[in-house]
């Protein structure tokens, strides 16, 4: 069995060291054309919690969403290629932490899907 690297979290230099702030927060991409797009970037001194992330197809057509988080230099696929029906709505709940130099990225292969991300934002600047 092939291994695979091993990357431990908490290696950014912006950790927290006082008070800060925490908020809720919402992200979302209206009518995502059959593309992967960055949907929340990682800022240095903030630590975001994502709470969930939902895919709505307006198109009326079935296909494939993913989710990834691009780590600075890797592509994590949190959920690859799940297939969803006409008119359907996904909800992945799964809580998530992204650091300064993540990006949570989204797919649709529809040509008309609406995506909406609920976080914490922990802001420590």
């Amino acid at each position: 069995m092939a291994a695979g690297t091993l990357v431990s979290s908490g290696s950014s230099l912006n950790m927290p060291t006082g008070s800060g702030s925490e908020r809720l927060c919402r992200a979302s991409i209206h009518a995502l054309n059959n593309d992967t797009q960055t949907i929340l970037s990682g800022t240095a001194g903030h630590i975001y919690t994502i709470l969930s992330i939902i895919f709505t197809d307006r198109q009326g057509a079935s296909g494939t969403i993913h989710i990834q988080v691009n780590t600075g230099s890797s592509d994590i696929f949190v959920l690859d290629t799940t297939s969803h029906g006409n008119l359907a709505t996904f909800v992945f709940n799964d809580k998530i932490v992204l650091e300064e130099d993540d990006d949570l990225k989204v797919f649709s292969s529809v040509t008309d899907g609406d995506w909406y991300v609920s976080y914490i934002d922990q802001n420590w600047t």
